[in-house]
């Protein structure tokens, strides 16, 4: 589809390509899907259709509704920027006013209209999005950070002494959630039915409805108990915000906030985790102290943002963005995954990010992700305290057989097996130690504190040398050792 294209909702009426032909299964008018067994790999799909017709490029949608994918870097950014040209209001789609898109559409829960922030502009926006920063804003780091490695201990207690895991299903579907639960005021809720039933709902699997109502239930009874009576935690400063939030309106961004944590921050962890157990370089510029846990996180979400597509901007006016006339009620897909990929940007994948935040992963513009650093706080100590506990952690399977579940929304690593030396549980309240590691290890190790090694054998002396004197009792810890406590620490406390 060129500039001079008449709309993405026009019928092409040409001939279908011959049996046999690597084009025999595109939809309509030629155009690729985003869906079904032609799109399993949806990284090399958007990058033929980068070659194929630049930074913006027409597909087709479940049921084949057309909607244009944005691909390029800069363009990802104007569109988040420019709110008088495009909209997250889902109410002007040209295939959802004209009844193409009917209710039971399989993707109608991530592209129906709601009564949140997200979705609203004006002074609306202004608004709801007044109420969940401000609330954002009243969350203590220190705390979270306490919290977050509390429950990185227990989590690795459940599995240190067996000497095997996965890191998915046993860690990072399960931190981001008993985290949020503490935020949001119902630790009560957190357990194994809260986070399958947030990865069904999200999935969109036949269940996801049943799934979906048991997440709004717990947040129906959190909010009825903050109005009622308000303590010090997100929800209750949502509700006594002075913008007056009502109920219905405090569920929906309960939920908002409750999903967009969990599925980004569970992907970003699995990710950050993955690079480290799989990638030579990266693992050994974090080890040699050349890069910190959250430059390495920031690394993960240049390569691997959580959220492939965000749905969706839709253009208010007749508009032109990347060589491609753009008409008034098309839809757009939002794309970090392949908009951090730019070539223009990018010219070497393999080159380090470190320094650069300026990644798609969290959006831009008014819709920029407020709860950002929440996510960044999860993963950069849930990572730091697991890599400290098992410095010996390696994977448990060749790199090939790890797979993902990918959809248009977002890739999920299925598993992440590791083994390691057995270690002995640690008392939750306490930093993570780093623990001894037996010779016949990997050189390499993950932790961000080294453990003491064995010295190599040194020629034996011909006569003994002079013992050396034993330490005072009172004598004070020396420097260095004292430096690493004093830092473990400063750490454990979030200062």
């Amino acid at each position: 589809m060129t500039s001079d294209s008449s709309s993405l909702t026009d019928t092409d009426h040409t001939p279908g390509p011959p049996p046999g032909c690597p084009a025999h299964h595109l939809g309509p008018g030629g155009l690729q899907r985003l869906y079904g067994p032609d799109a399993q790999d949806l990284g090399d799909l958007y990058e033929r259709l980068r070659e194929q017709h630049g930074t913006v490029a027409p597909v087709l949608l479940h049921e084949d509704v057309p909607m244009w994918v944005v691909l390029g870097h800069a363009e990802n950014q104007h569109l988040v920027r420019s709110p008088s040209l495009y909209t997250r209001d889902s109410r002007i789609w040209s295939p959802l006013a004209d009844g193409t898109v009917k209710p039971d559409h399989p993707l109608m829960p991530h592209i129906a209209w709601q009564p949140i922030c997200s979705h609203a502009e004006g002074d609306e926006h202004q608004r709801l999005r007044a109420a969940v920063t401000a609330a954002m804003t009243t969350i203590d780091h220190r705390t979270l950070r306490r919290h977050i490695g509390l429950h990185t201990q227990a989590m690795v207690n459940r599995f240190c002494e067996r000497g095997r895991a996965d890191l998915v299903s046993q860690f990072a579907d399960h931190l981001p959630m008993a985290v949020m639960c503490e935020i949001l005021g119902m630790p009560e809720e957190y357990n194994d039915r809260m986070v399958q039933a947030a990865r069904d709902a999200l999935k969109g699997t036949e269940t996801a409805i049943q799934s979906h109502t048991y997440v709004m239930d717990a947040l129906s009874r959190l909010t009825t108990r903050r109005r009622a009576r308000p303590e010090e935690d997100f929800t209750s400063h949502l509700v006594t915000h002075p913008a007056g939030l009502s109920d219905d309106e405090v569920r929906e961004h309960l939920r908002l906030v409750l999903f967009a944590a969990y599925e980004a921050t569970a992907n970003l962890l699995a990710n950050a985790l993955r690079m480290v157990l799989t990638e030579p370089g990266f693992r050994a510029r974090l080890s040699g102290g050349q890069m910190t846990v959250p430059e390495a996180i920031e690394q993960s979400l240049w390569d691997e943002p959580p959220f492939s597509t965000v749905f969706g901007y839709y253009a208010k006016q007749d508009t032109e963005l990347g060589g491609q006339r753009i008409r008034k009620g098309d839809g757009l897909l939002f794309a970090p995954a392949p908009g951090n990929l730019d070539p223009r940007i990018r010219p070497d994948l393999s080159a380090s990010m470190q320094g650069n935040r300026s990644h798609l992963a969290f959006g831009g513009g008014p819709h920029e992700c407020p709860g950002q650093d929440i996510g960044r706080a999860i993963a950069d100590v849930g990572v730091d305290a697991l890599l400290m506990r098992l410095s010996d952690i390696q994977l448990d399977c060749p790199e090939g057989e790890l797979r993902w579940r990918s959809s248009i929304a977002s890739r999920h690593l299925v598993a992440l097996p590791v083994r390691f030396e057995p270690k002995p549980q640690q008392d939750v309240t306490l930093p993570p130690r780093p623990m001894a590691v037996p010779a016949q290890r990997s050189t390499w190790q993950a932790g961000t504190l080294r453990t003491e090694q064995t010295p190599a054998a040194e020629p034996r002396p011909t006569t003994p040398p002079p013992a050396a004197p034993e330490p005072h009792p009172t004598a004070p810890v020396p420097a260095r050792r004292r430096g690493i406590l004093r830092r473990l620490l400063h750490w454990w406390r979030g200062e």
